[in-house]
């Protein structure tokens, strides 16, 4: 086309999601198989319901160090002869952990299959936990929240949950705990937990890849079958504000040369009916390169390299929250601007060639997303945590073709507060304060880079 406008994009593709066997398991351990015969490849993923949303706020971080020190050592191998173990295989031993899940999976030839379920299940359900490695884990875990103190972009993310979340939420505090908590885990801190939440019950196998379903039920019991446990309780965690209404957060670095922001709130969470209108709404405001946000402050104004927004999608509560780094004397500035483009969010119509965009961009990099055996695994993994309807993935492009400009500017206005908006600075307050006391949109607050307040 020769006037500059877009090329109209083509009809999506079908597609549907791989097609999904269930069983559960006598002792309560739910399998999920998804055959894809592509490959001959397996990946092999273990979750439980064990991820920080299951820490006491005392001991934030227990469950990050748990699934850490899982690797180190079972009752029959130690570290190093388990991971040599997997290498036999072909393959490795990989984990994660999240507010809703710990995990444990490999990846490996499908005829290698039944030996890595062996392995895995080792690693999840006997886990020796030496203590020498525990005291390791925890000190570079301590290291690391040393390094962050230093390091703007990881600070400006604490210390925006800190403010947004009620102090006695557990979602206040990072995933992986800090120094007050972190010091506190001890090894019976974690053999409890992980004979809590580590338990059958509130887990599932996945296997996705060249594999027959009824072959790898057999396998999963003759793997996992003699595996026993109580579940326990996941504890209640706080959704509350920790304030009400707008306010500034200057956290002090001094002689830095940028600041890093953080503006946003509290929202709902991930099961909420408006997610996917949600997703579009953000994607246009500042979810995607050509965004308004990133159009505004990099684009029009010059003021940064990038600036997105973005929905951090939790069980009980989310949090709504842009993120950008700019220099330190526009930081008052590319505050305005900001706030300019949630009120512009919230007032008008986006126009048609903004929705074409963010539908077009959401349904078609859908199905690129689940081209391997682990991204399948992995998109289970979220629809489990999350407790999602079966129908999740077939049903996500018409639902986010459906949602109309008008979903837009509602859930704008019903899920974006900027009277509850906290603003969060991380820079040096010299060049930073004054301006952003003279913007006028609430009061200004003063910390360290350990979060206490300095003025």
């Amino acid at each position: 086309m020769t006037d500059g406008s877009r090329p109209p994009a083509g009809p999506p593709r079908p597609y549907a999601f791989p097609s999904i066997e269930r069983e559960v398991l006598s002792n309560g351990l739910t399998v999920l198989v998804v055959p894809m015969r592509r490959l001959p490849v397996a990946t092999a993923l273990l979750m439980s319901d064990a991820g920080a949303e299951c820490d006491p706020i005392s001991h934030a971080g227990v469950a990050a160090l748990t699934v850490n020190a899982m690797t180190e050592g079972t009752r029959r191998h130690d570290a190093a002869a388990l991971a040599e173990a997997f290498e036999q295989l072909g393959g490795s031993l990989d984990t994660g952990n999240s507010w809703a899940h710990a995990e444990v999976s490999t990846t490996v030839l499908t005829a290698h299959l039944p030996s890595a379920l062996g392995l895995l299940a080792e690693v999840m359900c006997e886990p020796s936990f030496p203590e020498g490695e525990i005291g390791r884990l925890r000190e570079e875990r301590m290291a690391e929240l040393l390094q962050q103190r230093t390091e703007p972009r990881g600070l400006a993310d604490d210390m925006f949950a800190r403010f947004a979340f009620a102090s006695n939420s557990r979602y206040a505090l990072a995933e992986g705990g800090d120094e007050r908590t972190v010091v506190g885990v001890t090894r019976d801190v974690i053999v409890a937990h992980h004979a809590r939440f580590v338990v059958p019950t509130r887990s599932a196998l996945i296997v996705a890849g060249d594999v027959d379903p009824a072959t790898i039920m057999q396998q999963a019991e003759t793997a996992f079958g003699r595996w026993i446990g109580d579940a326990g309780v996941t504890p209640d965690i706080a959704v509350d504000t920790a304030h009400s209404t707008r306010q500034v957060h200057v956290v002090g670095k001094p002689d830095s040369p940028q600041s890093e922001l953080r503006v946003g709130h509290l929202s709902v969470p991930r099961t909420h009916p408006d997610y996917h209108a949600l997703s579009i709404m953000n994607a246009i405001l500042g979810g995607l390169f050509n965004s308004r946000m990133n159009l505004n402050l990099r684009e029009t104004h010059a003021y940064t390299y990038g600036a997105f927004s973005r929905f951090d999608w939790r069980r009980r509560a989310s949090s709504f929250e842009t993120s950008t780094a700019v220099q330190s004397d526009v930081t008052a500035a590319a505050v305005r601007e900001i706030l300019v483009e949630i009120d512009r969010m919230r007032g008008e119509t986006v126009r048609p060639a903004e929705l074409s965009l963010a539908v077009d961009y959401l349904t078609g990099v859908f199905p690129i997303r689940f081209e391997t055996t682990a991204a399948i695994a992995d998109a289970l993994v979220m629809r489990e945590s999350y407790g999602l309807p079966a129908d999740y993935f077939d049903s996500y492009r018409d639902r986010v073709a459906a949602v109309t400009a008008a979903d837009v500017l509602r859930v704008a206005q019903e899920h974006l507060d900027p009277s509850r908006l906290q603003v969060v600075a991380v820079g040096d307050p010299d060049l930073a304060r004054a301006e952003l006391e003279a913007l006028n949109i609430g009061p200004v607050q003063q910390y360290d880079a350990s979060g206490m307040r300095t003025s």
